[in-house]
Parts: structure tokens; C-alpha cells; sequence
């Protein structure tokens, strides 16, 4: 029988083989291993982004204690404005826009955000005072920008209408430019606008010289026209009739 030659090729592409093997199976252990870990910090990530567009975050604040606290999830039926009682385990609306089963297409002369698709439901936050009345509703939207599609989140006052505070916490825009709807200086200046006329039609401005119209405008980004147009995209979409507009409407009634 040959003996086996480990300086040889055969003896070198074993190695590699073994090597591989041992290396595959420690990534495979370490992606396992952290899967909790990195479940457990995303959830958090997102308990943070609702506190700070309601106001409630701070460098001093125990983020899961505040949340379990002030704020309880719910989910509602966007056709409707409902609240749905029964809602599918683990919902998440990212995932649902992709299912067939739980999402609905948007036509193309509605889809003012460029998203295509939505989940029929949608995650609401409804954040509490220290005695448990509701002081404020806390809103995913998502709209497609210039080069990203903006995720983010919008506070809004029980009357249905007076907005108190926006975040953008993930996007692709063009940082100095496009990027600065993350800038805290201008999220600030939606706080206290309102969504609505007397109409009831979506009212807020987005734009060039909008600041100008103190009860409902924001001057857009300069340099920054099509991440500009796309934030108003999104917020006439989701605060349209196929968006929040049905629960907002249910929200206001209940609160008079």
C-alpha cells in the first residue's frame, strides 16, 4: 500500500478540506450563538427610536423599563382604522408587504411613497402618561427617497392631526445632502404642524419656502429635491386614505 504523502498535494488539499471544515462549523456555532443576542439588541434599537420620536429618550434612560412603561403596541387594520384583537404571531409589516397573503398592491396612481406593496395591518405604538391616558400615537412610515427607501417613525397627538415629532432611523441618502432628514435640528420642525385641513385633506408641505406656512409647512433640504419630494411622498401616502387616515380619523372621534 502507498503511503500516504501529507507534504504532497493530496496531503495539502486535505489539510485545506479539514481546515474548512473546522471553520464552517465555528462561523455556523458563532451565527447561532449570537442569533439571540443580535434579536435581543434589534428589538431594543427599535424601543429606542419610538421613545425618542415620543420625547421620552435620554442618555440617562433604562430603555426596555420606559418602553414596558409608557408604551403599548398594537396592531391595526389600515382598511378599517381598527384594532385588530387577534393579530398574527410575531407580526412584522416589513415581511408582510412581501407576502402575497398579507399584503395589498398599491395602484400606481396611488402609490405616492414608491413602495409597490403594504401589509394590510400595521404596527401602532400608543404612548401613555404616568396615569395611562394616551398622549400621543407613534406611526411607522417608509417612502422611497433617491437612492433609498427612508424608514422612520412619526409621533402624532390624539387629536389625529398636530404632529409631535418625526425620526428617520435607516436610509441610503446622500449624506450632507439628502441624509440630513436624520438631523435632529430638522425633524424639530415638524413638531406642532398639522397634518390635515378643515377639509380633512393631507395639508403638510414639504418643500422650498413651505416653512412659510407656519401651521402646516416645513421648508424641504437644500440640495436635496428628490429626498425632499420623496419625504413628502411618503407622508401624503401614509397619511392618505389608503394609509393612517381611516384610524386617525377613529382615533380623533374618540378623543372628543
Amino acid at each position: 500500500m502507498a503511503k500516504f504523502n501529507k507534504d504532497g498535494f493530496g496531503g495539502t488539499l486535505a489539510v485545506v478540506i479539514v481546515v474548512s471544515l473546522v471553520c464552517s462549523v465555528v462561523v455556523a456555532g458563532s451565527a447561532v450563538g449570537l442569533k439571540p443576542i443580535q434579536v435581543e439588541q434589534k428589538a431594543k434599537d427599535k424601543q429606542s427610536y419610538i421613545l425618542s420620536v415620543a420625547g421620552l429618550l435620554d442618555a440617562k434612560t433604562d430603555i426596555a423599563q420606559t418602553y414596558s412603561e409608557r408604551i403599548e403596541p398594537r396592531v391595526v387594520d389600515l382598511a378599517t382604522g381598527q384594532y385588530v384583537d387577534n393579530p398574527p404571531e410575531s407580526f412584522d409589516a416589513r415581511t408582510a408587504a412581501k407576502d402575497p397573503k398579507q399584503n395589498s398592491l398599491i395602484k400606481p396612481e396611488d402609490d405616492l411613497a414608491g413602495i409597490k406593496t403594504r401589509a394590510k395591518l400595521a404596527d401602532v405604538y400608543l404612548v401613555k402618561d404616568e396615569n395611562g391616558k394616551v398622549e400621543q400615537i407613534v406611526l411607522p412610515i417608509h417612502g422611497n427617497g433617491l437612492w433609498s427607501v427612508m424608514y422612520g417613525f412619526i409621533s402624532v397627538k390624539p387629536d389625529g392631526n398636530t404632529l409631535n415629532g418625526i425620526t428617520y432611523y435607516e436610509q441610503g441618502e446622500t449624506p450632507g445632502l439628502g441624509g440630513e432628514i436624520a438631523n435632529p435640528l430638522w425633524q424639530q420642525k415638524f413638531v406642532g404642524k398639522k397634518l390635515y385641513n378643515e377639509q380633512g385633506n393631507v395639508a403638510i408641505r414639504v418643500g422650498k419656502g413651505a416653512g412659510a406656512d407656519q401651521e402646516h409647512g416645513v421648508d424641504g433640504l437644500s440640495g436635496a429635491t428628490l429626498t425632499t419630494k420623496g419625504v413628502q411622498g411618503t407622508l401624503n401616502y401614509w397619511f392618505g386614505k389608503n394609509g393612517y387616515k381611516p384610524y386617525l380619523a377613529k382615533l380623533k372621534a374618540g378623543a372628543e
